[in-house]
């Protein structure tokens, strides 16, 4: 049973939280550059993927469907850390603006990690 259901402890609420605000506060910022147009279609691909494949884990009827679904957000919140990463590394946004960011997707990771790990028992 899920004790922080209304809380911001609530795992869908955190993900939600941090799909949107780093959508607007990171995807949005980055320069629309020709360059650019591939790293903002990937985040923003991994980005969205992590808070869909959450919802729908919440609404799995078995476990082995709620683990498969969170593979997947586990691997989004993984590739979405990666171009954090690399926007900090190529500096096309201030580090100060993504550190932020990158710490909440790597906890968040290591919660999905740790979610797989409990249910799969």
């Amino acid at each position: 049973m899920n004790n922080y259901i209304n809380s911001e402890k609530n795992i869908h609420t955190r993900i939600n939280k941090f799909v949107v605000s780093c959508f607007v506060n990171i995807v949005r910022k980055i320069p629309k550059h020709t360059e650019n147009t591939r790293i903002i279609q990937q985040i923003s691909a991994s980005l969205t993927s992590i808070g869909a494949n959450d919802q729908e884990a919440d609404a799995t009827d078995s476990v082995k469907d709620f683990v498969a679904k969170y593979k997947i957000v586990k691997k989004e919140a993984k590739e979405t850390e990666y171009w954090l990463r690399f926007l900090k590394d190529t500096e096309i946004l201030p580090n100060d603006l993504l550190d932020s960011y990158i710490k909440e997707s790597h906890e968040i990771l290591l919660i999905i990690s740790k979610i797989i790990i409990n249910s799969s028992k």
